[in-house]
C-alpha cells in the first residue's frame, strides 16, 4: 500500500518548536509579525509611525499621529494574560499538533498550569479556530448528514429526541477527482427545513450540488441555489454507499477525536467551539508545519475573549 503522504508528514518536532519559540523575545517577534504583517498599525486612526515604550511587561506602542498606546497583546485573545508568551505559544503548537483534538486536562499537564487557566486557553484559541472557519464556505460537490453529539440521559428520552444530543449539520466538499477538500461541522436548532435552508444559505456557495440520504429537510439547499440529488439509503450499511464515503469518513474521525481525547463537556453549550475545532485542523491538513503559525494570526486577530463571554458561548469574533 502507498504512502499516504498527508498522513506521514513531518509536522514541527518539538525541538524545532522550542528553537524557535523557546524564548520571550522570540515570541514577541513572532506574535508582532502575526498581528501585523505589513508593520504597525495603529487600532485607533491607522496611523503606520509609532515609538515604543519601555519599562512594562510587555512594550507599548504608542501612535505618532493619535499619541493613542496598545500593547503587543490588547486586541488579541491574549488581553489581559498574566502568562509569559512563551506558555500561550506552547498551547498553541500543542493544540495546533495534536490531530484527534487535546483535552484541557492534558494541556494542564503539558503547560504546567491549573485546570481553569488550561480550560480558559483551550476555549479561547479554540473560539479563535471557530472565528476563523466563518470565513469559507463549500462549493462544488458537497456531501451532507444529519448528526448528533451526546447520547440519552438516563431515564430521558432516547433517538432524535433526546434531551442531551445536540444536532448538527456535517458537510464535505469534494474535488473534481472526488477528493474531500473542506469540512463544515455546524450545529443547528433541528433538521427543519426552515434550520437547513438558513444553514444552506450561510455555509454554501450557490451553484454547489449536495448529495443527502432521504432526510427532506436537505432539499431546503435549493432555497440557497443549490443542486439536490437525495439518495435514498433505507437500511444499507456505510460501506455500500460509496457515494457518501467521505463524509461518513469524517464522521468517524470525529467520533473517534471526540471519544478518544474528551471524557465529558457541555454539548449543547460548547458544540460550536469543539466541532469548529476538529474542522479548523482537518481543513488545514495539507501543511502541518505552518498549522501553528496560522492558528498565531487566527488569535492575534480574533477579538479579545473575557472569561464571561466564553463561558456564555453566546458570543462570536
Amino acid at each position: 500500500m502507498p504512502m499516504n503522504r498527508i498522513q506521514f508528514q513531518a509536522g514541527l518536532s518539538m525541538p524545532e518548536f522550542l528553537q524557535r519559540y523557546g524564548t520571550e523575545p522570540s515570541c514577541e517577534a513572532a506574535l508582532e509579525k502575526a498581528r501585523w504583517p505589513a508593520g504597525f498599525r495603529c487600532p485607533r486612526c491607522d496611523g503606520v509611525t509609532y515609538s515604543r515604550v519601555r519599562g512594562r511587561t510587555y512594550a507599548l506602542f504608542q501612535c505618532q499621529a493619535c499619541r493613542h498606546q496598545t500593547s503587543l497583546i490588547a486586541g488579541t485573545v491574549m488581553q489581559g494574560t498574566k502568562l509569559p508568551l512563551t506558555t500561550w505559544f506552547l498551547a498553541i503548537y500543542l493544540i495546533s499538533q495534536a490531530k484527534t483534538g487535546l483535552s484541557a486536562l492534558a494541556l494542564k499537564r503539558h503547560l504546567g498550569v491549573s485546570y481553569p487557566t488550561a480550560w480558559l486557553i483551550h476555549h479561547k484559541l479554540m473560539q479563535a479556530m471557530a472565528d476563523r472557519e466563518t470565513r469559507y464556505v463549500l462549493d462544488g460537490q458537497v456531501q451532507v448528514d444529519d448528526a448528533y453529539l451526546g447520547g440519552e440521559r438516563s431515564g430521558g428520552k432516547v433517538g432524535r429526541g433526546s434531551e442531551n444530543k445536540v444536532p448538527f449539520v456535517a458537510a464535505v466538499s469534494l474535488s473534481d477527482e472526488g477528493h474531500p477538500l473542506r469540512v463544515k461541522l455546524t450545529p443547528v436548532s433541528s433538521f427543519s427545513m426552515v434550520a437547513i435552508g438558513q444553514w444552506a444559505k450561510t455555509h454554501l456557495a450557490p451553484g454547489s450540488t449536495v448529495f443527502s440520504d432521504g432526510l427532506a429537510c436537505f432539499g431546503a439547499v435549493s432555497g440557497a441555489g443549490c443542486a439536490h440529488q437525495p439518495t435514498v439509503v433505507g437500511k444499507r450499511k456505510p460501506k455500500d454507499l460509496p457515494e457518501f464515503q467521505w463524509i461518513n469518513t469524517v464522521l468517524g474521525n470525529l467520533k473517534t477525536s471526540l471519544s478518544g481525547s474528551y471524557h465529558a463537556f457541555d454539548f449543547r453549550k460548547y458544540a460550536t467551539r469543539y466541532l469548529a475545532a476538529f474542522t479548523y485542523r482537518f481543513n488545514r491538513r495539507f501543511d502541518l508545519r505552518a498549522l501553528h503559525t496560522r492558528l498565531l494570526v487566527a488569535a492575534a486577530t480574533c477579538v479579545p475573549q473575557p472569561q464571561r463571554v466564553i463561558r456564555s458561548a453566546e458570543h462570536h469574533c
